[in-house]
């Protein structure tokens, strides 16, 4: 909580300040609403929703090296739909809002943290956990997206925007088992290694993840006892020119 008589957006100590939770979309050019959200912030650190393993491709200055596709089967053929849809709805790249992040902190002089489990450790736990069918529908969903249209997936983001918890239901219906490992899991996962920085005296920490993680990394950082505020996609991608308050 704000100390007492203090400006809105100062706090007492550093662990009194709020995480701040950002919601970013992996196809979708977010890199000026992210400047204009952490700008004006005073932050002791930025953390990203990304293991070594993906940062040394998506954060590789040289943008070659950024079509890397090496690794799993699944995550090469994600990384293949992510670029194709990200050049074709708004001319975006895979991790350009990671880029953005790590941008702003290096201009600043602060660290940056990666925050996720390996993507091969979560694949691994992935295989062992899931029932053929879901097997089955997530490397379907991977394939189909190859050909889908950028027309489809900009009306489905828009869905997604009007209702995401609806959105986010229809999934952990369809495929409880991916919803627990790539959402559940790695929420708590990422939760823990924040409550650590926190007690390290990084607390001023601005963390950027995709959208769907927002209301489950949310209420796994209060569960820790962590205050939270939160930046959706959807408020992300209304950010005007003039910019929020650094409050």
């Amino acid at each position: 909580m704000r100390a007492s008589g203090l400006a809105p957006g100062v706090y007492a100590s550093t662990t009194e300040a709020p995480v701040l939770v950002v919601g970013a979309a992996h196809v979708v050019d977010l890199r000026e609403p992210l400047r204009r959200v952490l700008g004006p912030r005073d932050l002791d650190a930025v953390a990203i929703e990304l293991d070594r393993e993906r940062a040394e491709v998506l954060l590789a200055p040289d943008p070659e090296a950024r079509r890397r596709t090496g690794g799993p089967l699944f995550a090469r053929l994600w990384a293949v739909v992510q670029r194709r849809l990200g050049s074709e709805i708004g001319g975006s790249t895979p991790g350009a809002e990671m880029r953005a992040a790590a941008s702003v902190a290096r201009e600043r002089g602060l660290p940056v943290f990666l925050i996720d489990d390996p993507i091969r450790e979560t694949l691994r736990r992935l295989v062992l956990a899931i029932p053929l069918k879901e097997r089955v529908t997530l490397l379907v969903g991977a394939v189909v997206g190859l050909f889908v249209p950028a027309r489809v997936v900009e009306r489905e983001l828009d869905r997604y925007v009007e209702a995401p918890e609806e959105y986010t239901g229809e999934l952990r219906r369809a495929s409880p088992t991916m919803a627990r490992v790539l959402l559940d899991e790695r929420n708590e996962h990422m939760a823990d290694r924040l409550a650590q920085l926190r007690g390290r005296g990084f607390g001023r920490i601005a963390v950027v993840v995709g959208d769907a993680h927002v209301p489950g990394l949310t209420n796994a950082l209060k569960r820790r006892g962590i205050p939270v505020e939160a930046v959706p996609f959807r408020d992300l991608r209304e950010v005007t020119a003039s910019g929020p308050s650094a409050a």
